[in-house]
């Protein structure tokens, strides 16, 4: 794991990426073990180098939240992220309890991650703004198919001072114009070039700077949705030559077949586009 991590780690460094979010969404993190998650944070933050990390502390339960979170901030991570607790439907109220007992035991910066498709609870406005008000809040990241809750949430950022993290990977110069303060996604693991210059183009106030990339960050969005998400992000890891590790679901040959096609597809569109792989 760890060659394979640090390969990883360095090619985004090498790219221009800024930071990591350890433990997120792509990486699997809801069908690790508390130990599995300890073990790969602690690589993680070892092998980073000059790139911060976050640390995604989810958990259904409270207890684990706050174990991970105290390790994490052992290890001297930036901030830590937190979803609401998945599966069971949660009110708001409650939610907030959770993100407050687990932000008071923890004592690091949080970042609140809102991706109602994978929890089945959405982060509310309101409570966001109660949060902010009685804890360390340093941001939150956007994802799923609610675009336009990045607008709202922007706009409660300034009133609050927090910073919103995208997770559109596909329609950043977009969430940047709205005045999202950056990315946190999951094809920045194979096309971290391409992302980091709509950044730098956006940042700069020069957005037809990133026409290209913004156009190729469109074609491949179809082409990684022909596969269902953690998994599809690996078909372009591989193709860029990068490791992503052995799947920690039961995948099907018929799935199989279809990750091949991917990969195949990818290779030739990043030979087309000089986006080299890693010998």
């Amino acid at each position: 794991m760890k060659r394979a991590l640090a390969a990883h780690l360095a090619f985004l460094r090498a790219s221009g990426v800024h930071g990591v979010l350890a433990l997120g969404s792509t990486g699997e993190f809801a069908r690790m073990d508390l130990a599995q998650k300890k073990a790969v944070l602690a690589a993680v933050v070892e092998l980073a180098g000059s790139l911060q990390v976050i640390a995604n502390i989810t958990s259904i339960r409270l207890d684990e939240v706050i174990a991970l979170g105290k390790f994490a901030r052992r290890l001297g991570v930036a901030g830590v992220a937190l979803m609401p607790p998945i599966f069971y439907p949660v009110s708001q109220s409650d939610m907030l309890e959770f993100f407050l007992r687990a932000s008071a035991a923890v004592q690091l910066p949080v970042y609140l991650y809102n991706f109602p498709e994978l929890t089945s609870n959405r982060i509310g406005l309101e409570l966001i703004a109660k949060f902010a008000a009685r804890a360390p809040m340093a941001g939150i990241k956007q994802s799923g198919g609610e675009f336009a809750y990045h607008q709202d949430l922007i706009a409660l950022g300034r009133e609050k001072k927090f910073s919103v993290f995208s997770g559109a990977d596909t329609r950043l110069a977009e969430v940047f114009t709205l005045g999202a303060a950056g990315c946190i996604g999951g094809l920045v693991n194979f096309a971290p070039e391409y992302m980091v210059a709509i950044y730098d183009a956006c940042r700069a106030g020069r957005p037809q700077d990133c026409v290209v990339e913004s156009a190729r960050m469109n074609e491949i969005g179809p082409i990684v949705d022909r596969m269902l998400f953690p998994l599809s992000v690996a078909t372009g890891m591989e193709a860029r030559g990068y490791e992503p590790g052995a799947p920690k679901m039961v995948v099907s040959a018929e799935s199989a077949k279809i990750y091949r096609g991917i990969v195949a597809d990818f290779r030739r569109m990043f030979k087309a586009w000089d986006l080299p792989a890693r010998s």
